[in-house]
Order: structure tokens, then sequence, then C-alpha cells
């Protein structure tokens, strides 16, 4: 890729592997708080009602509170698991205290990394919560590797919206036709990139978008035969 000087990097799904330390998380709060939830049958039902949650909070349809409850109300709801409200609310915050303690990548991570920060100045745009988001960096040792991270909190606005690119870029000190972003979400990492000016890569580990017009990886580490 001609002219690229700076690299976003989007942090959950990504650099980041959210469904294992999900896993780790609620396992923790299962086995000390609910122990006849089997945590891989919870995790089968939970990661696409947590995907559609995040979906509606991207566009402002639900709040930050809501998305925390009703991902796991909905959850259990589809386990036909008898819980109350409070007990939903404390597993919620149970877990975004937990979650930031398990940080394992994804493979290739460091790797390209270590590849690219000679190379390129690095950065992370997130949609996640600044609190938990500057905890995953930091515990993960992936702080080093990035000049700024902007969260969607700073920026006042969510991926895709356009202006969360432009708070990230100014605040990169970048123009548009010298940045690329990398993320594992067509509709936010990519598409709203493209929509912004931006070259955008697709990290889809799970080959799931084989036929989409834009460029894809499947490992971290492909990235040295485009950068």
């Amino acid at each position: 890729m001609k002219h690229i000087t700076d690299i976003f990097f989007d942090l959950d799904h990504t650099l980041w592997d959210f469904d294992a330390n999900s896993v780790l998380a609620f396992d923790k709060i299962f086995k000390n708080h609910h122990p006849t939830i089997d945590t891989r049958v919870f995790i089968e039902i939970y990661a696409p009602i947590n995907q559609a949650c995040w979906k509606l909070y991207q566009v402002d349809k639900i709040t930050h509170e809501e998305l925390r409850y009703q991902r796991l109300k909905q959850s259990f709801d589809a386990m036909n698991y008898s819980i109350s409200d409070e007990a939903i609310n404390q597993i919620a915050h149970d877990y975004i205290e937990y979650l930031p303690e398990n940080n394992q990548l994804f493979d290739g991570a460091i790797d390209i990394l270590e590849y690219l920060s000679p190379k390129y100045n690095l950065h992370i745009i997130t949609n996640g919560f600044a609190a938990v988001q500057e905890k995953k960096i930091k515990n993960s040792g992936l702080a080093s590797y990035f000049k700024t991270i902007t969260n969607s909190e700073m920026a006042g606005v969510k991926k895709p919206h356009r202006n969360i690119f432009e708070f990230a870029l100014s605040l990169a000190e970048v123009q548009k036709e010298n940045a690329l972003m990398v993320g594992d979400c067509i509709e936010a990492d990519v598409r709203g990139a493209l929509d912004f000016g931006m070259q955008a890569i697709l990290f889809d580990e799970k080959k799931n978008h084989p036929t989409e017009d834009i460029l894809v990886i499947s490992h971290l580490t492909e990235l040295k035969n485009i950068l």
C-alpha cells in the first residue's frame, strides 16, 4: 500500500481476543455464584446476542447501561434460567471487572506490532468503554506500541460515524490519505473508514466474508505481505 504512514487498529476481536477472554471472565463468575451454568453453553447463546446488542449500541439505539443489562437478560431468558435483575446487574458489574484480567491476544498480534512499529505510527480506534479498554491495553502489554488511542467516549460518536475517524486522525496528526484502518467489523471499521476516505483492511479470522469487495486477511501476520 502506497503513502501509508499511520495504521489504526480496532481492539476487540482484532488484537484482543474478546471471545476467549469473555469465556474466562464468565467462567469465574459462574463458578463463584451460579455453578449450575455451563459457561460454554452460555457463551454459545450469549455471543450472537452480545453482537446484536453492540450493533444497536453503535447506532445509539440502546444506551451503555441497556447494553450491559440486555445482553445478559436476553441470554438467560434464552436459556430459561431464572435470575433476578439484581443478580444480572451484579454479573454485569463483575464481568466488566474481570474481563481485563484475562488478556489473550490473537495469534500473531505481538509479532505484527513488532514488525510494523519501526515503520509506521500505530494507533487504536475503539468503540469499547474507555476505562475497560484502557485496562485491556495496559494489562495485555499493548500500550507501548501505540502513539494514540481514540475511544468513542472521547470522540462523542462511535464507529462507523465519520467524526470518530476525523477525531482520531486529528489526534494522530495525520491526513486520511496516509492512514489505514484494520478491524474485524465490516460496517464499523471497514465501511466506516472507507466512507471517510481512509484505506481499510478487514480482519476476518473465521473467513465469514470471502466474497466482499474489500481487502481481507484471516491472520494478522498476513499484513506483512501488504505493508
